[in-house]
């Protein structure tokens, strides 16, 4: 039967309150129990929370994989954490699980507060994943199954009522003799726990206070911050805490529980960083605290960060577009460009035509990718801007598209459409002109979006923040501005005419940009290889062969008639329809790397912390093999030798966060620092008082000595 929660009454006196809030909470347990203990009788009512028994991967026999409880509370409703607070029930669970099998401590997200009539709750009020430790038994057997299931008990709440619920929930686990890639939502799920602090809490008991002492970098930022106790009756979950900072210490005040030890031997407890539900868990033992310290005001940090006014974010997204233009990571695309440029002084309609098709081929790429990124966040993946170039599949297209068009260039055949690379030759009307033109948009604005240049970075950041439709504004405006050159060229005529006449020299031009083309194709094999093996780039390396033989037969047909066509369209869908079933889709485990000048850690949240610890300061560079101009800042930059002598002369931590594969962790940082993509580089210097700074997206050979130098 629902439980009706009452509300407090302001006109109570503080001790009857007190004692009501003890008596409400008792009940609310003994009712709870005995619901649940007639659950039996409710089974056909539909569960207000939904939950899914979900398993990672396939496993191999006597090895440990995760399962996951995945709960979808209705809108209104929610769940609790493992210590409920003042009120609700934590979830049972009831393992029925083969012989030789067991299942470990569920591990929980990091929970919100929810206050219900003076009453403290931790809840789940959106959709949350429990994350269980699982060891297959040793005698499983390869190409078997494993059936595994689970009674699960909780209690559903709103903010009136509370229903117990429960469901038989089951799976079936695969066993294989070679692991196999796992469900990519764990990565979500894991990205929500709360990480290990890492270095040892302390706590001391003062009255009726519990101060408690966490190392905590002075340079890290706190945001809305809430100790939730892991053990019940330690101390009063409703009362205020307050948080202090003395150096690299963090102090927080909290009120003990009546009835609570007089002298805990240990407190648990998992800290909320800031609202995003970042958090750390602590295990604190008795130790010494400071007794004082630089009070933080809770109440400012937890007032929402100010965004910048849309109208500025939109003119920093047409100014990082257009910059785009000239970032070294666009290069590659810089022949279909200028193939494109030249064609424009042709005549003034056929130039309008061409600039306006090009911006829409530009402008339908951004939103496109802008509007898949934004989907795939929200539905709980840890990607950001450029996360199309960290699938494999995905740059074994483009390679074979660049090997198609460099194959163009260089004569072996014509394109039907696009005709931007003819020489005034085959089919050259208006509308095969505005179809290349809008080709060449899309495969430009593609290829050029995986850059993170100046005033982009941020308008980017913002977007991945902002609801749907201003967000789409801002990937809309990045569009415009990378196809703001060529709008311009088509509609001022003195620029028009500053551009070459047409003539046979396009036909040397259209040769002579096979050579930049034919570079990505070589860059894009070398990085096939960094994402899926050399395996990998190997079939694709066979599929590019059987593609240029497939067109230089179409070019011979070509020259004789102007069929051929259809019968190679249809040749290369037939080799697309291969290389989507044989290439593996798996992404490659990073293999090692030859080490650079510059001593580097991999990237991690952890790291950062021990490196500020101890008072280094730390320059954390962030990269992916797919990004030019990250490489273009590690030649300049980074990796040098005065580089290497200025940091080691200063003690300075280098962090690498590599993020040409997807990395939550990574990701999620990006985030926090308002990027949406990379390079990003931020420096945090020696000292308590630090505060990370975020260097410039290009770099300059003396931007770091000269930090490293202070």
């Amino acid at each position: 039967m629902p439980v009706r929660l009452p509300s407090r009454h302001p006109f109570l006196p503080i001790a009857l309150q007190s004692l009501t809030h003890r008596l409400i909470a008792w009940s609310m347990a003994l009712l709870a129990a005995f619901a649940i203990g007639m659950a039996q009788a409710q089974a056909a009512a539909p569960n207000h929370i939904a939950a899914q028994l979900v398993a990672e991967n396939t496993v191999q026999p006597g090895q440990a994989t995760t399962l996951a409880l995945d709960m979808h509370p209705s809108q209104g409703w929610h769940g609790y954490w493992l210590n409920p607070g003042d009120a609700g029930l934590g979830l049972q669970l009831t393992w029925h699980l083969p012989a030789g099998a067991s299942a470990g401590t569920p591990q929980y997200p990091v929970p919100e507060t929810l206050v219900v009539g003076g009453l403290m709750n931790h809840v789940y009020q959106s959709d949350y994943a429990l994350l269980v430790p699982f060891t297959v038994p040793a005698d499983a057997r390869p190409g078997g199954t494993l059936p595994i299931s689970v009674k699960a008990e909780w209690l559903a709440c709103t903010e009136q009522i509370c229903v117990p619920e429960s469901a038989d929930l089951s799976t079936t686990l695969k066993i294989s003799a070679f692991p196999a890639q796992h469900d990519a939502r764990f990565d979500a799920w894991r990205a929500k726990l709360p990480a290990p602090l890492g270095s040892q809490a302390h706590i001391a008991v003062q009255g009726d206070t519990l101060r408690l002492g966490i190392p905590f970098p002075a340079s890290a930022t706190l945001e809305r911050p809430h100790v939730f106790s892991a053990d019940e009756r330690a101390i009063d979950y409703a009362a205020p805490q307050s948080f202090a900072r003395s150096g690299d210490t963090l102090i927080v005040t909290l009120k003990r529980a009546q009835g609570a030890a007089a002298n805990p031997a240990g407190f648990n407890a998992v800290l909320r960083l800031n609202r995003n539900g970042d958090g750390l868990t602590i295990a604190a033992v008795p130790g010494p605290v400071p007794t004082d310290g630089t009070p933080i005001d809770t109440a400012a940090t937890d007032a929402p960060p100010k965004p910048s006014p849309l109208p500025l974010l939109v003119l920093a997204a047409i100014a990082g577009g257009l910059l785009l233009n000239i970032m070294p990571c666009v290069f590659p695309i810089l022949s279909l460009k200028a193939l494109s440029l030249a064609r424009a002084g042709e005549s003034e309609a056929e130039a309008r035509v061409e600039g306006l098709a090009y911006s829409a081929g530009v402008i339908v790429t951004c939103a496109g990718l802008g509007a898949l990124l934004l989907a795939l966040r929200a539905g709980g993946q840890q990607v950001g801007w450029a996360f199309q170039l960290q699938e494999p599949g995905v740059v074994a297209a483009l390679l074979l598209l660049a090997v198609a068009i460099t194959a163009n260039l260089l004569g072996l055949f014509e394109f039907l459409t696009p005709s931007f690379a003819s020489q005034g030759g085959a089919l050259p009307g208006k509308r095969n002109t505005a179809r290349g033109a809008f080709i060449t948009g899309l495969l430009a604005a593609f290829v050029a979006t995986p850059c993170t240049g100046p005033f982009m970075a941020g308008a980017m950041g913002a977007a991945v923040l902002l609801p749907f439709a201003p967000a789409m504004l801002l990937f809309v405006a990045l569009g415009f501005g990378i196809a703001l050159p060529f709008l311009a060229i088509a509609y001022i005529p003195a620029l028009r005419r500053a551009l070459p006449k047409p003539g046979p020299w396009m036909g040397w031009f259209k040769k002579a940009m096979a050579v930049p083309m034919g570079l990505t194709a070589l860059g894009l094999f070398w990085l096939a290889s960094r994402l899926g093996g050399w395996s990998f780039a190997g079939a694709c390396l066979v599929f590019a062969i059987v593609l240029v033989g497939i067109l230089t037969n179409l070019g011979r047909t070509q020259r004789v008639t102007l069929g051929g066509g259809l019968q190679a369209l249809g040749q290369i869908a037939v080799l697309a329809l291969c290389a989507a079933t044989f290439l593996p889709r798996t992404v490659h485990a990073p293999s090692a790397e030859a080490e650079g000048l510059l001593p580097t850690q991999p990237f991690s949240q952890q790291a950062l912390d021990q490196a500020l610890a101890q008072g280094h300061p730390v320059f954390a560079y962030f990269t992916a093999d797919w990004c030019l101009s990250c490489k273009v800042n590690e030649r300049v930059a980074i990796e040098r030798e005065a580089t290497r002598d200025a940091f080691a002369k200063a003690g300075v931590v280098v962090l690498k966060g590599d993020w040409t594969r997807r990395d939550p962790a990574i990701t999620r940082y990006l985030t926090t620092r308002g990027a949406a993509g990379v390079p990003l580089y931020v420096w945090y210097g020696r000292g308590a008082a630090s505060t990370p700074q975020s260097l410039p997206q290009v770099l300059t050979p003396k931007t770091l000595t000269d930090l490293a130098s202070r």
